[in-house]
């Protein structure tokens, strides 16, 4: 038969094809044989009313045959196959899809058992970006004859009548010459193919076979020096089923157990520990979909720059669509890792990326609804495990309460752990629930580590009322709180820079008072510190500590030390608006005071610094002049 053209819009999109649809070449193995699959769904479901197809569904496959000498690559299904006049149709036609038609005219009547891959009918096509000649030998069920059906790409094609033995398609692929850039060569190699049908297409329903050639032992017969027998090695061609066909998440809980789902995790992700928590979903309604999630049970310390590392790839119908779904939850639960199977997803053209989102997002929220759920479970039943999850992941948490402006706030906050102790750590429900009832607000104090916090001087007079402190370490920690702004109506207050509500108006008259009667002193103290500190005052905060030092402002002195180690230069230079608070009571002062008092300026000068540099190591600040802070102590005496 002569050669036929492609119509014209159709050697455009062939062209698209080949060099634009499609941003991984070693996809093509994947299509090839998920229309494979579909060939055989079709006719294994004609098989159920129909006795003369004369095959049982154990004798479906798909073999996949590679020939280096003549650089072929080889899929051959025994499915339903394909008229001349279907050849002609769908192979001639670029985009116009026979499995759609199929599944168009099963309507309502479709098997939830039946699942057809393809749609768009230009999966086949992706075969031309490694080969530069694809041939297509098929025959029809319950037809006598066979269509041979050539293209060399865009310049047209040739159909002509052939035989083939039984019912199916080859589809019959000659690889390109190798360039300095592509090495089409390597999918001649059988553990290349092998590994592309893993990553693929390793829970395609039907067994996919290919013969693989491994070492084996044998006696020869002889004899070493020592009298032991004598081995020798031989290369043996064995066919083998690569794939595993039905995967673990398809199957019911009756039939997999938790601790076959953990091996599974295990060998998946390459992981030593178990996960700490497991989520398996059978999902029905306005889309169906199946997942297996894992939380798991140890952090890569490389994880965050890691861009190979691992999450939730999703599968549509037990093909591989994408490696890492990234749409299928939020940055705060990008530690999961798992799998995702619907067959109601809209693909785009190379079901590489999905063409609607809709379903990605409904799906996306139910399964981080039930992540939450199982992570609040873990909370409440293994505390200890609960505490070392937060422990590898709560940054994550925390981050995802401060993005978005604090849209997931609220989905978030029962998640998170608080240090009250250095051995203890609360939800915000269990510290509001264990707060007495004279207590107004949740109390923090923000350092370097616990230890440091609870030494922190502002605090000793919220623990002398009998009320636990939340310890914050990180600028981010403070983030957290700032974002969350209450728990039940509780606000938050920062114990270093807020009033911390217990003092009368009175109380609060007082120390104004004091203030205004020690203002030349003050002012003194302020000149003598100069641009250390913006304000100078007396405190009403401070039991057993002589001074204190706290902030103005939005800047804290903990977000000051995370800008000054952060990446961002021109962030460095934010500093907080620095207050030295002076205990009216402590014996320093009044020691300050009598210097003043006397006249000697320059010991009272001294006794500020000292007062200052104190303030500052509560503080966790650096000092830049150790020795000076030394030598002013030893001058006092």
């Amino acid at each position: 038969m002569a050669k036929k053209q492609f119509k014209a819009e159709s050697k455009r999109l062939l062209d698209l094809m080949i060099n634009s649809i499609y941003t991984n070449k070693e996809i093509f193995l994947r299509e090839i044989i998920s229309n494979a699959s579909d060939a055989i769904d079709k006719l294994c479901y004609q098989s159920l009313t129909d006795d003369q197809v004369g095959l049982n569904r154990d004798d479906f496959r798909i073999d996949v045959i590679l020939d280096k000498e003549a650089r072929t690559i080889t899929v051959r299904d025994n499915g339903i196959g394909m008229t001349q006049q279907e050849a002609e149709n769908n192979l001639g036609v670029i985009a116009r899809s026979g499995s759609y038609a199929f599944k168009s005219e099963l309507g309502e009547k479709k098997d939830e058992e039946l699942n057809i891959i393809g749609q768009f009918g230009v999966g086949f096509y992706s075969a031309f970006m490694v080969s530069d000649e694809v041939t297509v030998l098929t025959r029809r069920y319950g037809e006598e004859t066979a269509t041979r059906w050539y293209s060399a790409g865009a310049d047209g094609y040739t159909v002509t009548e052939d035989t083939r033995p039984s019912a199916g398609t080859d589809v019959i692929m000659h690889l390109k010459p190798d360039t300095e850039d592509e090495d089409y060569s390597t999918y001649l190699e059988t553990w290349k193919i092998r590994s592309l049908i893993k990553k693929y297409s390793d829970y395609v329903r039907w067994p996919i076979c290919m013969d693989v050639e491994r070492s084996e032992r044998f006696d020869t017969g002889e004899k070493n020096e020592d009298g032991s027998a004598k081995y020798d090695y031989k290369t043996v061609t064995e066919n083998e089923t690569i794939n595993s066909m039905i995967p673990i998440w398809q199957r019911s809980k009756s039939e997999v157990s938790d601790e076959d789902c953990m091996k599974f995790y295990k060998e998946k992700f390459h992981a030593q520990k178990d996960p700490c928590a497991l989520v398996r979903i059978n999902a029905e309604g306005q889309v169906s979909y199946k997942a297996m999630l894992f939380v798991p049970g140890e952090t890569d310390e490389m994880y965050l720059i890691r861009e190979d590392r691992e999450g939730i790839t999703l599968y549509s119908n037990g093909v591989m669509i994408m490696e890492k779904c990234e749409k299928l939850t939020h940055d705060y639960f990008e530690f999961v890792k798992g799998v995702v199977d619907s067959p109601d997803l809209s693909l785009n053209i190379s079901r590489e990326i999905l063409q609607h989102d809709r379903q990605l997002k409904i799906i996306g929220q139910n399964i981080e609804k039930r992540i939450k759920g199982e992570l609040e479970k873990l909370q409440k039943e293994d505390r200890p495990k609960y505490e070392e999850f937060f422990k590898n992941f709560g940054i994550h948490l925390k981050a995802g309460v401060c993005e978005e402006y604090g849209m997931q706030k609220d989905f978030l906050r029962d998640l998170l752990l608080f240090y009250t102790s250095e051995d203890r750590q609360l939800t915000l429900k269990e510290y509001v629930s264990n707060m007495p009832e004279s207590q107004k607000a949740i109390y923090y104090a923000t350092a370097d580590t616990v230890k440091h916090a609870m030494s922190l001087p502002q605090c000793e007079e919220v623990r002398s009322r009998g009320y636990e402190l939340i310890y914050l370490t990180s600028a981010l920690d403070e983030m957290v709180v700032q974002t969350l702004m209450d728990y039940e109506g509780k606000k938050f207050c920062n114990v270093v820079t807020e009033d911390l509500g217990f003092e009368t108006e009175e109380e609060k008259k007082a120390v104004e008072e004091r203030n205004t009667e020690s203002k030349d002193l003050l002012d003194f103290v302020k000149e003598s510190l100069g641009e250390e500190v913006a304000k100078v005052r007396l405190s009403g905060k401070l039991a057993t500590q002589p001074s204190a030092l706290t902030t103005e402002g939005g800047i804290t002195l903990e977000m000051e030390k995370y800008f000054q180690h952060g990446p961002n230069q021109e962030m460095r230079s934010i500093k907080a608006t620095r207050v030295l608070e002076v205990n009216p009571d402590n014996a320093m002062f009044k020691a300050l005071q009598t210097a003043w008092n006397d006249g000697d300026k320059e010991k009272a000068a001294g006794i500020a610094k000292i007062l200052n540099t104190l303030a500052k190591l509560m503080a966790g600040v650096e000092i830049e002049d150790p020795a000076s802070f030394t030598k002013q102590i030893a001058d006092l005496f």
